[in-house]
């Protein structure tokens, strides 16, 4: 009988642990994007909460720069007021972001990674290192660069 009591409090502790840990790399969230900040910098409302999501492995034009409206534009076109999935790089507690990779769940365009999406528009880069297991940004990098879209115009008209 006193054993009992004990596994059900360990299994008690236990769950109670496990649901206090925070989140880990690659685990995944589905909600609504919300608002666009910023090109990588979006608002996921998960249904009980919302996340400041950061775009993992790109740079994209800041406010003020050129191609920064339109990178916004951009996104907001992909995700705003869609659902969409975040998969969890690592999160930046400085900054209090998640930073992800965000891929977009849509009926009619279906399901797109928006960093490799934007990249693949020419507006925005790889960071190296970020390029995961199949090198779509740097694919979708050469074929910006090598189409002449957004930050590769200019390269492309030389």
């Amino acid at each position: 009988m006193r054993h009992g009591w004990a596994r059900r409090g360990a299994w008690t502790l236990a769950l109670l642990a496990a649901a206090l840990v925070p989140a880990q790399a690659g685990d995944s969230l589905w909600g609504r994007v919300t608002a666009v900040k910023e090109p990588t910098l979006v608002t996921l409302d998960y249904g009980s909460g919302s996340y400041a999501i950061r775009i993992v492995g790109i740079d994209a034009p800041k406010a003020g720069e050129r191609l920064s409206a339109e990178a916004v534009k951009f996104v907001s076109d992909l995700v705003l007021n869609k659902n969409a999935r975040m998969r969890l790089h690592h999160r930046d507690l400085a900054n209090d972001e998640m930073v992800c990779r965000l891929i977009t769940d849509d009926p009619v365009i279906g399901m797109k990674e928006v960093g490799v999406e934007l990249v693949r528009a020419g507006l925005a880069r790889r960071q190296a290192g970020y390029d995961e297991k199949y090198g779509e940004l740097a694919a979708a990098e050469d074929e910006a660069r090598g189409a002449g879209r957004g930050l590769w115009a200019s390269a492309a008209a030389k």
